[in-house]
C-alpha cells in the first residue's frame, strides 16, 4: 500500500523500536496525548507479554504492515544504524519523524533524508532533548547575554559507567556496546556535541583521540577525549573547547566550564545548577538552580514535535542539526585514524634508545 499523508492533526503515531526509550516514548505519547492511537513496529513477534502489558493494540513486525496502520507521525528509536532506511520509507510516505540521537551511526543517507523530508514537507526533528532543559537554556542565554565577556575556551565532560546505565540489564547487550548497532562513547553521548555547537557555533577542526581504555567486553570506544576549533567572535582566534566523555567512570558527571574575559560560568546538568566565578572573584557563586524530573526533557521534546508537526513549523531541533554531529563524530575517528605517534618516535626524540 503506497500513500502520502495530507497535512492533518497528528492522530496516530508509530513507535519504532521496544527498547527502552521506545517503551519511555509510548508511556509520555499516552500520558500527554491519550486520544492520539499508538502503534509499535519491532522486529520481534508481537505476542509478547511486555507489549500486553504496554497496552499495545496495534503492533507491527513488518514496515509495510505498519504502513497500513497510516501514522500521522513516528517516532524512530530503534538502533542508530537501522535508522536511515526506515526513516526514508516513512518520510516518503508523508510521515512526520521524531528519530532519537544520533540520527545515524554515520553521514550515509543522512542528506537524501532532509532532502525528502523537504519535499514531502515532512517535519524531520533529531531528539536532542537537553536542549529542553532549562538550566542549559539559562547557561546559553547567560553566555549569549555576555555574562562572562568573550568565551576564550570551554571545558564539556560527561560519563557514567556502562553496566550501571540500566541495572538489571547485560551492558553487553545494549546498543551502546555493539558496533554494528551504533554503540561507542562518541555516539551513545554525543548529546555533548549537539550543545557545543548549539551554545557556540559550528565546528572548524577537530583533534581526536579515541580508545577502549576498560576491560568492559565491548567492541567499541569507552573514552574519547576531542579538541575542537569553533570560530570565535574574534574572527582571527578560534574558540578552543575540549571534551571528555566515556563509559568508564564511577562517578556520574555531566557539566560545562567556559572561562571568559569576565569570569567563568559552569553548567553542572545533574544538579540543574549554573555557578558563576567573576573576575577578581574569590569563589564560586550559585546563580541559578532547577532540577528537573528524569521525564521533563522528553514531555517537552515529544510536545514540541507534535506541535512543529501539527503546524507546520519548523522544528526546535532540525535533522540538518543530527547531521551536523554526525559530521563531528566522523572527523573525530578520521583524526584519531591518522594519528602517526609511537612510543619508539618518543623514545628515538628524547634520546633515550
Amino acid at each position: 500500500m503506497s500513500y502520502i499523508k495530507k497535512n492533518t492533526h497528528i492522530k496516530k503515531i508509530l513507535i519504532v523500536g521496544f527498547g527502552s526509550i521506545g517503551k519511555r516514548h509510548i508511556e509520555i505519547v499516552r500520558s500527554l496525548f491519550p486520544d492520539i492511537t499508538i502503534g509499535l513496529l519491532r522486529h520481534r513477534i508481537c505476542r509478547d507479554k511486555e507489549v500486553e502489558l504496554y497496552g499495545i493494540k496495534h503492533c507491527f513486525t513488518s514496515a509495510e504492515r505498519a504502513l497500513e496502520f497510516q501514522p500521522d507521525a513516528a517516532i524512530i528509536s530503534n538502533p542508530a544504524s537501522k535508522h536511515i532506511n526506515i526513516a526514508m520509507l516513512l518520510a516518503g510516505a508523508g510521515i512526520h519523524l521524531l528519530i532519537e540521537k544520533p540520527i545515524s551511526n554515520n553521514k550515509d543517507g543522512v542528506q537524501d533524508l532532509i532532502n525528502l523530508c523537504s519535499r514531502n514537507k515532512v517535519t524531520l526533528m533529531t531528539a536532542y532533548n537537553l536542549r529542553f532543559l532549562p538550566s542549559l537554556n539559562e547557561f546559553r542565554n547567560l553566555l549569549h547575554q555576555g555574562k562572562i565577556g568573550v568565551p576564550y575556551t570551554a571545558h564539556i565532560e560527561a560519563g557514567q559507567y556502562l553496566p550501571d546505565w540500566r541495572p538489571g540489564s547485560d551492558y553487553r547487550q545494549i546498543v551502546s556496546a555493539q558496533e554494528n548497532l551504533g554503540g561507542g562513547v562518541l555516539l551513545e553521548l554525543s548529546h555533548e556535541i549537539d550543545y557545543m555547537q548549539w551554545i557556540f557555533g559550528s565546528v572548524e577542526w577537530v583533534n581526536a583521540t579515541l580508545s577502549h581504555q576498560s576491560h568492559l567486553e565491548i567492541d567499541v570506544e569507552d573514552v574519547a577525549y576531542l579538541q575542537v576549533g569553533i570560530k570565535g567572535r574574534d574572527n582571527n582566534k578560534s574558540l578552543i573547547v575540549t571534551l571528555n566523555i566515556d563509559f568508564i567512570r564511577h562517578n556520574p558527571t555531566r557539566q560545562c566550564c567556559v572561562v571568559g574575559e569576565n569570569g567563568s560560568l559552569l553548567w553542572n546538568g545533574l544538579k540543574g545548577s549554573i555557578e558563576y566565578f567573576p573576575q577578581n572573584g574569590k569563589k564560586w557563586e550559585n546563580i541559578y538552580s532547577n532540577l528537573t524530573d528524569k521525564n521533563y526533557t522528553y514531555e517537552e521534546e515529544i510536545k514540541h514535535f507534535i506541535s512543529s508537526a501539527n503546524s507546520g513549523s519548523p522544528p526546535y531541533v532540525r535533522g540538518e542539526d543530527g547531521l551536523k554531529v554526525i559530521s563531528v563524530i566522523e572527523l573525530a575517528k578520521e583524526s584519531n585514524s591518522k594519528k602517526k605517534t609511537s612510543k619508539q618516535n618518543i623514545i628515538k626524540y628524547l634520546g633515550i634508545e
